[in-house]
């Protein structure tokens, strides 16, 4: 077996997010949150299915956890649920949702699993949506002060964080598409005025979670929008660098729009030619240094990429995907490079340290006749992604970790439950939890520190 690619200290993981997988969505105190608002509108999610049961992990975290100490986890990238903790947002604390929390850590921690918390992944309190959500300005101040009370609660045992998970989707497709929660479908400048606020809370979150938790470790998880040269092609690196980092059309699915100002302290220039007409008065002159507050890392979540290379023009150009080119079952291509290039461009443009906060595939996997679930794709797709993550950790790349999406199938939000992520199988009727032969495989995985995919 070939010598390990990374480094003695990385971290091997897998991430869930709580409205995918607690359910118990109107129990003990919990208040509604925007997704189970937008579960309630006929024609949003399929088969109008619900996050209410999910995975039932509320009540069974004890058996998820157990099953990722069988697969040799280091660390496990869960969402805390505002609208548990406090249920209107603001006003007063949950203790039956913090003590939900307390148990899950202290259950991690005496199974060897290293806590890594988002604090926001998409479950927005409801009563603050009805208060202007995130084109409020206030919303800053609402998420600082919910960050603040979870850092007082579970700093003591947390040292990872992540402010924001996917803040180019949560805005992008609940805002300006309206195809994911909450819903709305709103004008191009209030769009970005959603958008200099989720940043303006992430900064103030950043500051929350410095002033009360010793030794804090800090980061955020967008989801990357990564290039790639065509196969059979060499890789024209301005082409794929100047793609990743443009930001041109009228939708915030870019990089740098998000990145820029939290990183670099400004929005990028060409960003703000092509929004001049719709850029917000909510932008004030000082926002940018709240912004901008150092990171330890940068999360990444990667799951596939465009084929990319510089046209007659020097334009980089997207190339159309080759007749039978491979794609997962929610239709995203399967790229691999995209775990090399990624990566290398990030962290070439900001210096920082990178995790892979999320990667995998969905699959249509069932139980067969003799009970196993043989996810063969699955081993695959990761073999393939992590040997290009290997080729950027053997270049020097900082690359300290890898989360695969996901531990256990779940609620894909308005995808409802077709589409399987999870390396244990979930029998939503019966919550049956079944290991795939990806979670054997992703365990020998960890115990060579990634040799074994070379």
């Amino acid at each position: 077996m070939a010598a390990a690619p990374f480094p003695d200290d990385f971290v091997w993981g897998a991430a869930t997010a709580a409205y995918q997988i607690e359910g118990a969505a109107a129990i003990d105190g919990k208040g509604p949150s925007t997704w189970d608002m937008f579960c309630t509108k006929p024609g949003k999610v399929w088969l109008g299915q619900t996050g209410d049961v999910a995975c039932d992990h509320y009540h069974r975290y004890h058996q998820d956890i157990e099953l990722m100490r069988d697969m040799g986890l280091m660390a496990y990238r869960f969402s805390l649920a505002w609208p548990r903790l406090i249920p209107d947002g603001t006003g007063p604390d949950n203790p039956q949702g913090f003590a939900f929390y307390d148990r899950l850590i202290d259950v991690l921690l005496e199974a060897g699993i290293a806590p890594y918390v988002t604090l926001f992944h998409w479950d927005y309190p409801l009563a603050l949506y009805h208060r202007g959500g995130w084109l409020n300005r206030d919303s800053a101040a609402w998420f600082a002060d919910y960050v603040m009370r979870v850092a007082q609660r579970f700093g003591d045992r947390v040292k990872h964080w992540m402010t924001f998970n996917e803040p180019q989707v949560f805005i992008d497709a609940g805002h300006r598409e309206g195809r994911h929660a909450p819903g709305d479908q709103l004008r191009f400048s209030e769009v970005l005025r959603a958008c200099h606020h989720v940043l303006l809370a992430h900064g103030k979150a950043v500051q929350a979670l410095r002033s009360t938790v010793k030794n804090s470790i800090v980061g955020i998880a967008p989801v990357v929008v990564c290039a790639v040269p065509p196969p059979g092609e060499p890789a024209d690196i301005e082409a794929l660098r100047r793609r990743t980092f443009e930001t041109k059309e009228q939708n915030l699915r870019t990089n740098a729009w998000w990145l820029d100002p939290m990183l670099l302290g400004h929005y990028p220039e060409d960003g703000l030619r092509s929004f001049a007409q719709e850029l917000p008065a909510a932008m004030r002159s000082d926002d940018l240094s709240t912004i901008a507050q150092p990171l330890d890392f940068l999360g990444a979540n990667i799951y596939s990429a465009d084929l990319v290379r510089a046209g007659a023009d020097g334009e980089p150009e997207v190339v159309p995907l080759p007749v039978g080119f491979p794609r997962t079952a929610i239709d995203w291509p399967v790229t691999p490079e995209a775990l090399y290039y990624g990566p290398r461009l990030l962290h070439e443009r900001y210096g920082l340290p990178i995790i892979i906060t999320e990667n995998g595939l969905s699959t249509r996997d069932q139980p067969g006749l003799d009970g196993r679930v043989h996810d063969t794709s699955r081993i695959d797709f990761i073999t393939r992604y992590l040997r290009e993550l290997a080729r950027a950790s053997r270049e020097g790349l900082p690359i300290k970790g890898y989360f695969h999406w996901s531990s256990i199938d779940n609620f894909e939000w308005a995808h409802g439950y077709k589409h399987r992520f999870g390396l244990v199988h979930v029998d939503y009727a019966t919550q049956r939890r079944t290991p795939k032969e990806s979670a054997a495989y992703y365990r020998n995985v960890i115990a060579t520190n990634g040799a074994i995919v070379l």
